[in-house]
């Protein structure tokens, strides 16, 4: 399937659909997206116009659904991460919808996850220091009339698994 897939929606392609070569296209991607097509397709075993045909089959499918540059937060004067948890008075979707929105806008924030369990979402912030982080949790969270809960984990470390889903 080739249509076009928006941001935040399943991808087109379902699992049954990757093989063994797109798994290691994936893996190696995630590992280095600045790989050239040629040095993919070295990598993977592919001629380059397969190759090529492959990467963009797997990004109209929704299955690469960007690329990013991994900054070090500090560099950019934000050296506190954490994790805030977030509970809903109530889960109507508009609700869900409009707190999930907010976080998005909200330049401190580096992810947002909607979770099930005992809190509704949990946002990763970076921000300056521990009196911004209190700002900014008083600010954009318990400030918010759809939160009854608040609960904030000082992130010490943070690593990425650049192989997920090379398995």
């Amino acid at each position: 399937m080739t249509e076009k897939n928006p941001k935040n929606i399943r991808p087109v392609l379902e699992p049954e659909a990757l093989d063994r070569i797109d798994r290691a296209i994936l893996a190696a991607l995630q590992q280095n997206a600045r790989l050239t097509n040629k040095e993919l397709a070295a990598r993977v075993g592919l001629a380059e116009s397969s190759c090529h045909e492959r990467v963009k089959r797997l990004m109209q499918g929704g299955v690469l659904r960007g690329f990013h540059a991994d900054v070090d937060p500090r560099v950019l004067g934000t050296g506190l991460q954490a994790l805030v948890a977030v509970r809903l008075a109530r889960h109507t979707r508009a609700a869900v919808t409009s707190f999930r929105q907010a976080m998005l806008d909200l330049p401190e924030a580096l992810a947002v996850f909607h979770v099930a369990g005992a809190n509704d979402f949990l946002v990763h912030v970076a921000v300056r220091d521990s009196d911004e982080l209190r700002d900014l949790i008083l600010r954009a969270f318990t400030g918010r009339p759809e939160v009854v809960h608040v609960e904030t984990s000082l992130i010490y470390e943070h690593a990425r698994n650049a192989g997920f889903g090379a398995r």
